[in-house]
């Protein structure tokens, strides 16, 4: 129940701005308060009159309103609530958020707040996949904002896919979920991501193509079901997720390090592309080019963090997840793995260059358990990291 909570409810301008007024209904019937707030877009769909009937409060529209002001100023406005919710959260609001722009009422209250903020995204399939969009949902992720779908099915514009609102229902369960904690509140998770650089020399390092971005979308996704989440990154491109304790490292040794000190914990998900190998002895100079002479490096393996913490007798992770990036045979090669590493799940996904996965937006894998392997359908890097994170919560909670 959502008794004495106050939610303060931004309602974007979408054909699915209708489903906020049932949003609202929903929400009064669990005891919330509702403060609304409505872009000039969304008085296209809805009127302040309904949306104002069934809130039972003042409607906010305005940004320059004297009168408002006077009342109660847009920055006050924007830290009294428990929950700020932006119902639907279209592909211009999104992209306001995630630039830190402040035109109007609704993008200044979202830049001036200090309480947690959900989005529930719906606009055009599209739109939804564009490449901008989804740079701007990372963004926003990595910030700590919590996303509430979008689902799959016929629009109103009459394509289908994703991009769809979810439901009231779903959205007040997620409004519920966020403001009692969440399923993984009190659980400790580490997470490892990114690549390792291994210094050859002062200039030179051996490294892989990891970009950071799954690993950070899952340290996001654990973080907004409660969990507190320790972050152990290697130099990866993305930025680091909000609400989270970060570590960052270079090398694999100061991963193995990192991640060990992090322990005890409930759950531990290795997402990181660790390199297999370092150069016996690096150079504390320049190695210098020679005319034909190729220097000769001596190679020596690196620890394997994934499997020596799924061995540990004491204090080992109630679960273990590594991860396969493979480029053929990823089933088989993801499977013997995950009996050579002695973890409990192994989340595969082929990387050959012509998926473009490595580096991309999206993934496809395929979650290897001891009931066999289960493919996911190709989705934003966001979207697997939030199946991911319930599956984790679930398992969890049976243990």
């Amino acid at each position: 129940m959502l008794s004495g909570k106050r939610i303060l409810l931004i309602i974007g301008g979408g054909i699915a701005a209708y489903k906020a007024l049932e949003t609202i209904r929903r929400l009064r019937e669990r005891g919330a308060a509702v403060t609304p707030v409505l872009t000039r877009a969304a008085r296209e769909f809805v009127t302040p009159l309904s949306v104002g009937a069934l809130a039972g409060e003042k409607v906010y529209t305005d940004l320059f309103d004297l009168t408002d002001e006077a009342e109660m100023g847009h920055i006050q406005l924007s830290r009294v609530a428990d929950l700020v919710l932006v119902v639907p959260a279209t592909a211009d609001l999104m992209a306001k958020m995630a630039q830190g722009l402040a035109g109007d009422l609704a993008s200044t209250l979202l830049l001036a707040t200090d309480t947690p903020v959900m989005i529930v995204p719906a606009m055009n399939v599209r739109m939804w996949e564009h490449a901008a969009t989804r740079r701007n949902l990372a963004t926003l992720t990595g910030d700590g904002v919590r996303v509430v779908g979008p689902a799959s099915g016929d629009m109103a514009c009459g394509e289908f896919g994703p991009g769809r609102m979810v439901e009231p229902g779903e959205i007040v369960a997620a409004v519920e979920s966020a403001l009692s904690g969440g399923p993984l509140t009190g659980r400790r998770v580490l997470v490892t991501s990114g690549p390792t650089h291994e210094p050859i020399d002062p200039v030179r390092y051996i490294a892989n193509r990891s970009s950071g971005a799954q690993g950070t979308a899952i340290a996001a996704a654990l973080r907004d079901l409660g969990a507190e989440v320790v972050f152990v990154t290697g130099p990866a491109e993305v930025a680091r997720p909000a609400g989270v304790e970060v570590v960052e490292v270079e090398t694999a040794r100061e991963m193995r390090a990192a991640a060990l000190a992090a322990l005890p914990a409930d759950a531990a998900v290795f997402a990181a592309a660790v390199a297999d190998w370092r150069v016996v002895s690096e150079s504390g100079s320049k190695i210098k080019k020679v005319a034909g002479a190729l220097p000769v490096l001596e190679f020596t393996e690196n620890p394997d963090i994934l499997a020596e913490i799924s061995a540990l007798t004491e204090g080992r992770p109630g679960l273990v997840v590594g991860f396969a990036a493979e480029t053929d045979d990823v089933v088989a090669h993801a499977t013997a793995k995950r009996a050579r590493k002695g973890c409990d799940w192994i989340v595969a996904n082929d990387v050959s260059p012509a998926t473009g996965i490595m580096g991309g937006t999206e993934n496809a894998v395929v979650l290897i358990t001891g009931d066999g392997a289960e493919h996911w359908p190709r989705a934003a890097k966001s979207d697997v990291a939030a199946r991911l994170a319930a599956r984790i919560a679930d398992t969890l909670a049976g243990l």
